[in-house]
């Protein structure tokens, strides 16, 4: 007979899981040292930001103000029923222009009821209407005032019965 050698299946190695455990356990150590670093103020501090002693800060007062207008109902034409528009705004106006634009408000609501006159049930239903309204009217007003009189049209009331 012939030798009876045993020879041994090869053994498959098993690939240690232990270096992807460290390396996820060392990224979550270092996230979170980060963040805390971030959020304690020990990288990106918040007082690099302040101005220094010397520099002179200005006023906390606002430089703007806050004209009304006076409401504005208009009715707006439709063939089955009379639907009126109420609508009520303030300019944002800076301080330094606030009497040059009380001067002209006569002529900026004769613009917004002109324009607010012209348009159509049909253009308010639309959920995106009142974005291009107050474009279409911020630059109405901006033209009636002057181009760096007014900053901005806000609407605080815009109510169709």
């Amino acid at each position: 007979m012939a030798d009876a050698t045993t020879v041994d299946p090869p053994t498959e190695t098993k690939s240690s899981k232990m270096p992807l455990i460290i390396g996820l356990v060392l990224l979550l150590a270092g996230g979170g040292g980060g963040f805390y670093a971030t959020w304690s103020g020990m990288i990106l501090n918040a007082e690099s930001a302040k101005p220094a002693p010397e520099e002179k800060v200005e006023d906390a007062q606002p430089k703007v103000v806050f004209v009304p207008l006076d409401p504005i109902t208009v009715s707006l034409p439709q063939q089955s029923q009379q639907k009126h528009l109420r609508f009520r705004a303030e300019l944002e106006v800076p301080k330094e222009h606030a009497s040059e634009v009380e001067a002209v408000l006569p002529r900026v609501v004769d613009v917004l009821n002109s324009y607010l006159r012209a348009i159509e049930l049909r253009d308010i239903q639309d959920p995106s209407a009142l974005t291009r309204l107050r474009a279409q009217m911020l630059r109405r007003v901006q033209v009636a005032t002057g181009r760096d009189h007014v900053n901005d049209l806000l609407i605080m009331e815009f109510v169709l019965n």
